[in-house]
């Protein structure tokens, strides 16, 4: 997969959001949902995620396209983005073989603000113990810090700070959207049945989300999908296309304007 920086944003809906959360191979999910947003002609201006959410809104923000991202999610392998580590007392896995990979893709390590769509990847203070929205800055930095799952990824130094998995914190990060200055935002929240307790955080917020008029929220129900390996891949995209759909005419039948501004425009004429 390679980049050549196309001019995304002239069409794009700079006030539109879009929230990716984690849950490693889960994370194929959300090409599903990309492609039906590229069918639909809905361009958010603003990607946000944690984990393996954050790896693909990074994609989505550096201007791939759908079909670009699910060609990548449906050959991917873990040893791309980590490898044993030498330093086994901070974790089993090392992420810095990403950094490589980041610059296979680009050529370089971008900073963040240089992405054609606004990004942000979310992490987890380790000492404070609050989230961090990484949003300037090495690129492949800010991915380390967000898949960093403690014992398993080595945590990334960032200013004197010791930043891993966002999901501990925030796994559906909406305030990181908001903060990037979207006004709606689609929410794609990893949902299984089976969900742990590190994620009962993100279900007790779940009804807030679905009251709120600014807020599409997709729900992919993974149940019976591996989460650990890409086997089930195929399987997941085609399930995030599907709660996608559903979502969005579901939004479009209470009036939630979550059309781009150019299908909005006959209307409005």
């Amino acid at each position: 997969m390679q980049n050549e920086q196309p001019d995304v944003a002239a069409s794009d809906d700079s006030t539109l959001g879009l929230t990716l959360s984690g849950g490693a191979s889960f994370g194929a999910a959300h090409v599903g949902v990309l492609q039906e947003l590229a069918e639909r002609g809905i361009r958010p201006g603003i990607a946000v995620g944690t984990s393996s959410g954050a790896l693909v809104a990074a994609a989505y923000a550096a201007g791939f396209d759908a079909e670009q991202i699910a060609r990548a999610t449906l050959t991917f392998r873990w040893r791309e983005i980590a490898t044993w580590s030498f330093a086994p007392r901070l974790a089993l896995l090392d992420t810095g073989v990403l950094d490589a990979s980041v610059r296979r893709v680009f050529g370089r390590d971008p900073l963040i603000e240089e992405l054609p769509r606004r990004f942000a990847a979310v992490a987890t203070d380790l000492r404070a113990r609050k989230a961090v929205t990484l949003d300037t800055g090495s690129l492949s930095a800010a991915l380390r810090s967000t898949i960093a799952v403690p014992g398993l990824l080595s945590p990334v130094r960032r200013d004197g700070v010791w930043l891993a998995d966002g999901g501990m914190i925030d796994n559906v990060p909406v305030s990181a959207a908001r903060e990037l200055g979207a006004a709606r935002v689609i929410v794609v929240r990893l949902h299984a049945k089976f969900e742990n307790v590190r994620m009962m955080r993100t279900v007790n917020r779940t009804a807030d989300l679905v009251r709120d008029p600014s807020v599409v929220l997709i729900q992919p129900e993974m149940q019976g999908m591996a989460q650990w390996t890409m086997a089930d891949a195929p399987r997941l995209i085609a399930e995030g296309r599907r709660a996608a759909a559903a979502a969005l005419d579901a939004a479009a039948l209470r009036d939630v304007p979550f059309e781009s501004p150019a299908m909005l425009a006959p209307a409005l004429a």
